[in-house]
C-alpha cells in the first residue's frame, strides 16, 4: 500500500485538517502518515482555540515518517506560521522530495486571512518551489494574483500566471465565484488546461472540501496516476464527497467513503 502525508493543522470538530486528510487517504486507499504543525479547538460553527506546534516537533514527526514511512507524495495544510514554513520548505529540500501538492490555506472560507504578510512571502518564496501543484481558493489566488477574479476566464488567466511566475501547476478552485449554477475549477500545468464543472449542491456546509480535494490529488498521485488524471480523479471525488454528504449531530459533513457507502 502506497504512503502519502499531510502536513497540516488538527480539527478537533473532524471536519478538515489533519482528520479530513486522513479520512481521504484512507478512502482512496493508501496509507497515511501526519506531521501536526497546531492544534485547534473548533467544530462546525467556530474555533474558539489555535496552538501552533514548536518547530522542533514538527521536525521530529517529518523525520520519523521518513525514516520508516517514507511517503510517494505529500500535501500541505495550514501551517501557520512563518517559523514552520521555513521548517517544513528546509526538510522538504533536504530530501529533495516531490510530488508536494501545496494547499495554501491563507484565507479561510469566511474570508478571514490565516497568514500574515511575512508568512505569505515566506510561503510563496521558500515552499512554492518545492512544489507540483498549488490549489488556491479563489481568495488565496486573489492575494496570490494581487487582482479581483470574478469569472471562469479570470480564473484561466491567473493559472497561467501562477504557472508562468512560479514554474508550477496551478488548480483555481472557483467554487466561490458569483452567478454559476456549477463548481467550476481550472487547472494548468504549462502545457494542458482542464475546466472542472459538478453542479453546485445546495445546503450542504462545505467545511473542508479544500483539505479534502487537495488529499484526494496527494493520494492518487501516490497510487502512481499522472497529476492530470490525479486532479480529475479528486474532482469526482470531492463532487460525490460534497453530494452525499451526511448529517452528523444535526450538521452537514463531507462523506469521504460515498463509495463504500452507496
Amino acid at each position: 500500500m502506497p504512503v502519502a502525508l499531510t502536513i497540516a493543522g488538527s480539527d478537533s470538530g473532524g471536519g478538515a485538517g489533519i482528520q479530513a486528510d486522513l479520512k481521504t487517504f484512507a478512502a482512496v486507499g493508501v496509507h497515511g502518515t501526519s506531521a501536526i504543525t497546531c492544534l485547534t479547538a473548533q467544530n462546525p460553527k467556530a474555533v474558539i482555540g489555535i496552538q501552533a506546534c514548536k518547530t522542533e516537533m514538527v521536525s521530529r514527526q517529518l523525520e520519523a515518517v521518513f525514516a520508516e514511512l517514507r511517503p510517494a507524495a505529500a500535501k500541505t495544510g495550514m501551517l501557520l506560521s512563518t517559523a514552520i514554513i521555513r521548517t517544513v520548505a528546509d526538510f522538504l529540500k533536504a530530501q529533495r522530495f516531490h510530488p508536494l501538492v501545496l494547499d495554501p490555506v491563507m484565507v479561510a472560507t469566511s474570508g478571514a486571512v490565516l497568514l500574515n504578510p511575512g508568512s505569505i512571502r515566506a510561503l510563496v518564496d521558500r515552499l512554492f518551489p518545492l512544489a507540483s501543484l498549488v490549489t488556491p481558493n479563489l481568495q488565496e489566488a486573489e492575494l496570490l494574483c494581487s487582482r479581483k477574479l470574478s469569472s471562469v476566464e479570470d480564473l484561466r488567466e491567473a493559472a497561467r500566471d501562477l504557472h508562468r511566475r512560479f514554474g508550477i501547476a496551478a488548480l483555481l478552485k472557483g467554487g466561490h465565484l458569483r452567478g454559476l449554477k456549477d463548481a467550476v475549477d481550472i487547472f494548468y500545468d504549462g502545457k494542458q488546461e482542464l475546466l472542472l464543472s459538478a453542479p453546485f449542491v445546495r445546503g450542504v456546509n462545505t467545511h473542508g472540501t479544500g483539505c479534502t480535494y487537495s488529499a484526494a490529488i496527494t493520494a492518487y498521485l501516490a497510487k502512481g496516476l499522472t497529476l492530470v488524471t490525479a486532479v480529475q480523479e479528486a474532482k469526482e471525488f470531492i463532487t460525490q464527497s460534497i453530494a452525499q454528504s451526511r448529517q452528523v449531530a444535526n450538521h452537514s459533513v463531507l462523506n469521504t467513503h460515498w463509495k463504500r457507502s452507496s
